[in-house]
């Protein structure tokens, strides 16, 4: 009787104590780690999928096209390539760290001049109904021509290939800067530009001080579409152009019927796009209102 009689108080002691006495008694799972690890396998594993099917499909091909090189025979080449990509024995014979450089300078070239012009455009286009009505004609005309279609006019004005190159970047990469910046400036709500007539602000002020804050996130958007257009356009124009740079050098190892440094080049080229344009991503959201 007596123990069932402590039984019974132990009982009741537990069911009276507070629920946060409770829970500290049982063992829990750390959740600091699964806060991040579950996230992380959730991308880490479609990911990783998606890789074993692109080596399976590669591996196919391999098989089945004569000349074509194997993951493996790649994976060699890539080992001997990265192992000194910053070689020089001549103009016409350089790694490919180099020709990456020389492919990123045209390319910055090229954007900075389309940001220097196609933002303060897109700007007036956005702001003016009538600077709207004047070019939108000529946006539309333009903006579906092909890179490769401005580069022998590139070639025409300057004489020359390097700068060729880098008009072909600019003339392709100025058009989401422009349509982006304007509509960013469309959208503003018309409040903002109540205020600043009652205030009797000057345009600049106007410009400074309340549209580029607000229309910044679409300018970002804008250089991001830009940036993917750019660096797309450079291997074509160098392929065509010649000189340094990784278009260039996949033109010459096809000549020279390196396929494994091709499909090495193809990797290098995507892998620099998909930084260039997460950088952009980054500072995008970095400025972002919704975040």
């Amino acid at each position: 009787m007596k123990n069932q009689a402590r039984t019974l108080n132990r009982v009741t002691d537990v069911a009276k104590a507070p629920a946060q006495v409770i829970a500290l008694n049982i063992p829990r799972a750390p959740r600091a780690r699964s806060r991040w690890l579950r996230p992380l396998l959730q991308r880490l594993i479609p990911a990783c999928c998606g890789l074993l099917l692109l080596l399976f499909i590669w591996q196919l091909a391999s098989v089945s096209g004569k000349g074509f090189p194997t993951p493996f025979a790649t994976w060699q080449a890539a080992v001997t390539l990265f192992a000194d990509p910053f070689y020089n024995n001549g103009p016409n014979d350089q790694g490919i760290g180099w020709n990456i450089v020389a492919s990123l300078q045209r390319v910055a070239i090229g954007f900075s001049l389309a940001a220097l012009v196609g933002i303060p455009a897109g700007f007036l286009i956005g702001r003016f109904s009538f600077v709207a009505r004047m070019f939108n004609p000529i946006i539309a005309l333009l903006r579906p021509v092909s890179p490769l279609a401005w580069l022998p006019i590139g070639l025409l004005l300057f004489q020359r290939a390097e700068p060729a190159s880098s008009w072909t970047i600019f003339i392709c990469s100025i058009w989401p800067m422009v349509i982006n910046t304007a509509e960013g400036v469309q959208r503003i709500p018309q409040d903002y530009l109540n205020v600043a007539r009652v205030l009797q602000l000057s345009e600049s002020t106007v410009m400074r001080r309340i549209l580029f804050p607000a229309v910044l996130p679409a300018v970002l958007t804008g250089m991001r579409l830009s940036m993917g257009i750019a660096w797309l356009v450079i291997v074509a124009a160098e392929m065509l152009t010649g000189g340094l740079g990784i278009g260039f050098w996949i033109w010459n190892e096809w000549n020279n019927l390196n396929v494994e440094n091709i499909l090495i080049a193809i990797g290098v080229i995507g892998v620099v796009g998909l930084l260039l344009e997460q950088a952009l991503m980054l500072l995008a959201r970095r400025f972002s209102w919704d975040r």
